[in-house]
């Protein structure tokens, strides 16, 4: 079931193969240049960052956020999926199972093709999206235990608690959010600033989104019920809460589609002859954007965006030593030096200023948040792409983004 309002979205100047490599490039190194320049660009999240960072998508249920905290750590391939379910939103049942293999992105991802919301706020608020990969992969469980904390405080207001449409239960101090119903899975829609109550972190308010064409008129509100289709047959995650872990089972929703070679994804994951295993990030899949810190980079044998820097100021340095020689007639000492001038690679190119300013001005979906401000600009932007915008059920207007803080009835 798709989002009423969806196919509606603001049309960007660029379109296409440009957008996306303008996206590229600024997950690669636009990016870059601002994780460095951040206190805690080498060190971990606070607890008070990761709970501002999960407030939104803390009380959706295990089996979709399992889902968003392992495609979150492939950026580049939601905003490809995103835009690949807007393009193929007429594909149903087995023309999608087999439109879906015939795609390189990781399960995760391709799960979420069942949710087109969820896909639009990840690809939307990529920033958000970025930093939450960020987080998980160097600081798993306390993402985890980031999500138990806000929900215990959803619960204690009165908030998170079983209905028609989700069973909640509390076992052992893990809080467990599942769908009453396994064939149709609600995605809730809440005010951050109200269903937790009072916000202990006045410097790091709760980050919050709106579907397009969403007006809050409750706290807490179910959403729109998403039939279980055939991308969903590519959700094999479940949360682990006690030991902090993601555990795979290739064999889950198997019923659901057989199109999938679940051979190949036993191989990619490293799991055992059954099929299972802990949720393992494949550094193949991330496509060249850069990891937050050293350590992770290490991790996965990739670069980190310390390195990043490193090696476009580099290329920089031999360009502009490149065009002093030609201006100098300098052609032999520029022939000397052929390995450092034939090096095409991507992650070499230099920036380019005009870009980067204009991706400053524009400013991300949580850009100057850690200060407490909300992107009011986004905010505006995002009503006014969406007036006219009729919702069902009688909602319209409204709009909204992931911002921090903020709330109240819109």
């Amino acid at each position: 079931m798709m989002l009423p309002g969806m196919n509606d979205r603001m049309t960007l100047p660029l379109k296409g193969r440009s957008l996306l490599l303008l996206i590229t490039y600024l997950l690669i190194f636009g990016g870059a240049l601002a994780v460095a320049q951040e206190p805690n660009g080498t060190g971990g999240f606070k607890q008070e960052e990761l709970d501002q960072l999960l407030a939104p998508i803390a009380l959706y249920p295990d089996s979709v956020l399992v889902q968003i905290f392992m495609a979150s750590t492939y950026p580049i391939e939601i905003v490809q999926a995103q835009r690949w379910q807007k393009e193929n939103s007429s594909l149903k049942g087995d023309e999608l199972a087999k439109a879906l293999e015939g795609r390189s992105w990781d399960p995760s991802v391709k799960s979420l093709v069942n949710f087109p919301d969820v896909l639009i706020m990840m690809s939307d608020k990529l920033d958000w999206t970025q930093k939450l990969g960020d987080a998980f992969l160097a600081q798993q469980k306390d993402v985890m235990d980031s999500v138990q904390r806000l929900r215990k405080k959803a619960k204690e207001q009165g908030h998170l608690k079983t209905s028609e449409q989700q069973v909640v239960t509390d076992n052992n101090q893990v809080i467990v959010i599942e769908s009453a119903n396994p064939q149709v899975v609600y995605v809730p829609v809440y005010n951050t600033t109200v269903v937790y109550g009072s916000w202990p972190y006045p410097a790091y308010p709760p980050y919050y989104w709106y579907p397009p064409g969403y007006v809050m008129v409750t706290p807490y509100y179910y959403g729109y019920g998403f039939a279980v289709g055939v991308a969903w047959g590519y959700a094999w995650g479940h949360c682990d809460w006690h030991g902090g872990d993601i555990d795979i089972d290739i064999d889950r929703n198997l019923e659901i589609n057989h199109h999938i070679d679940r051979g190949k994804y036993k191989e990619r994951g490293q799991l055992d002859q059954k099929g299972k295993g802990n949720w393992r990030h494949n550094p193949e899949n991330r496509k060249g954007v850069a990891y937050r810190d050293n350590k992770t980079a290490q991790k996965f044998n990739r670069a980190s965006t310390s390195d990043a820097i490193k090696s476009r100021e580099a290329y920089r340095g031999r360009a502009e030593q490149g065009r002093q020689d030609i201006g100098r007639g300098g052609v032999n000492q520029l022939d000397n030096r052929q390995g450092a001038a034939q090096q095409p690679r991507v992650d070499q190119r230099p920036a380019s200023r005009d870009i980067s300013s204009n991706i400053s001005n524009r400013g991300g979906a949580f850009q100057g948040m850690d200060s407490g401000n909300m992107a009011r600009n986004m905010s505006s932007r995002g009503q006014m792409s969406r007036q006219g915008m009729s919702a069902g059920g009688g909602m319209r207007g409204g709009g909204g983004g992931m911002r921090g803080g903020g709330g109240g009835r819109r």
